[in-house]
């Protein structure tokens, strides 16, 4: 029975990741595709909009010069993720997994395909496709990619939080007894 769901864990982190990398690398060909680059698109009104940047750099433009550290960073995480899998055996792990690796492969695949600041294609330097711009809530721009990992990091928090292990089990709490030990 363990070793079954292990199988079903990586098979959901595989499902996870293709299907968020996928819808990541499909919205960013159609916004290179159609929409203008600069300029705010409203999708719903103020609350949602729409505005194609490319980003050379990490969250709000940060670090722009240094776009090959990103690029090294997306490629180690990708591998801790693909050594750690085998070891996953809950659904809740697999679901964070699945979202880090496709939002790190989603801006990974931006930096080694499209163009960087000279026009060309440079290994590790291009620029990441963002196009969402939710201006009442934050000044960033951002994508799927960037949604999936923030939201794989606030499931990590809660699931450490609450001490559910990468095998499915869940730490017992020490109770404190009266005497303070």
């Amino acid at each position: 029975m363990p070793k079954r769901s292990a199988v079903r864990a990586l098979l959901l982190l595989g499902a996870v990741a293709l299907t968020v990398y996928v819808a990541d690398q499909l919205s960013k060909a159609w916004v290179v595709e159609t929409l203008p680059e600069g300029e705010p698109v409203e999708v719903l009104g103020h609350f949602l909009q729409f505005l194609f940047v490319r980003n050379p750099g990490a969250a709000f433009s940060l670090a722009s010069g240094a776009t090959w550290i990103f690029s090294i960073l997306a490629a180690v995480v990708t591998i801790v993720i693909v050594v750690l899998a085998k070891r996953i055996k809950s659904f809740a792990w697999a679901v964070v997994f699945g979202l880090l690796l496709a939002g790190t492969l989603g801006n990974l695949t931006d930096r080694l395909t499209r163009p960087g600041a000279g026009g060309e294609i440079v290994f590790g330097m291009g620029y990441v496709i963002d196009f969402i711009w939710t201006p009442w809530m934050m000044p960033a721009i951002y994508n799927i990619a960037d949604i999936a990992i923030v939201t794989s990091m606030c499931l990590l928090v809660l699931l450490t939080l609450l001490g559910f292990k990468l095998d499915g089990t869940r730490e017992e709490r020490q109770a404190k007894t009266t005497d303070g030990k």
